[in-house]
């Protein structure tokens, strides 16, 4: 299949259990829980968005004709001295991270990526929203519940829950079978209050912790 991306860019990795976690983040154009456009965003499910994911003219974006050519993109990110010149699979003592996002990046990301992704000896994060079964090999993933849309991924690495969400309590999601619990104070005009009730809510019940944005606060993408 053809694969569409936004844009595909070495960073940080900004929140959750992975944060300050250098990575080849690699967005994946298109949603399923809003299109992206502004016009739609009152009605969308996930209306509090704050990701451009719309058309594929991002930084080393496009639309790639194969598995092999998103790989091969993917791994190019990483710095020559992590990279064998001759083959252009990853080489480094940390094992190099990509980090599969969106949009919803379960919508495109399948297994022939899945082993193109290893092959290069990159380790494969997913951050979805859980509408969506995952596809077998994934190293790690995060799943970020919508208050409004059937949570299909019950279980995984981590769950990061944007917070508050009304129809989205963290009491709906605690039993379920994940390593880590965050909540992630929402983003916009009310963040300051958002933060303070998300604090809040950790200290009365320790099994979430905090999750904040950190590449927000460091300016990096």
């Amino acid at each position: 299949m053809a694969y569409q991306v936004k844009e595909i860019i070495y960073t940080l990795q900004g929140e959750g259990a992975q944060s300050g976690r250098a990575a080849v983040f690699c967005r994946f154009a298109a949603c399923n829980l809003w299109s992206g456009h502004e016009s739609d965003r009152a009605s969308a499910t996930c209306s509090f968005c704050d990701t451009d994911f719309v058309g594929v003219d991002g930084p080393n974006g496009g639309a790639f004709a194969s598995a092999g050519d998103l790989a091969d993109a993917v791994a190019r990110q990483w710095s020559p001295a992590k990279t064998g010149a001759a083959t252009g699979k990853v080489r480094s003592i940390v094992k190099p991270l990509v980090v599969c996002t969106g949009g919803e990046p379960l919508l495109q990301l399948d297994a022939p990526l899945i082993d193109c992704l290893h092959d290069r000896g990159l380790e494969i994060a997913v951050e979805t929203n859980g509408t969506l079964p995952a596809p077998p090999g994934l190293d790690w993933i995060c799943v970020s519940p919508k208050a409004g849309a059937a949570l299909r991924l019950v279980a995984g690495d981590e769950l990061k829950l944007i917070y508050p969400q009304p129809g989205a309590e963290p009491e709906q999601f605690e039993d379920l079978d994940f390593r880590h619990f965050f909540l992630q104070p929402m983003d916009g005009p009310d963040i300051k209050e958002n933060m303070r009730s998300t604090v809040a809510y950790c200290l009365a019940h320790p099994r979430w912790r905090i999750s904040l944005q950190t590449h927000k606060i460091m300016g990096i993408p």
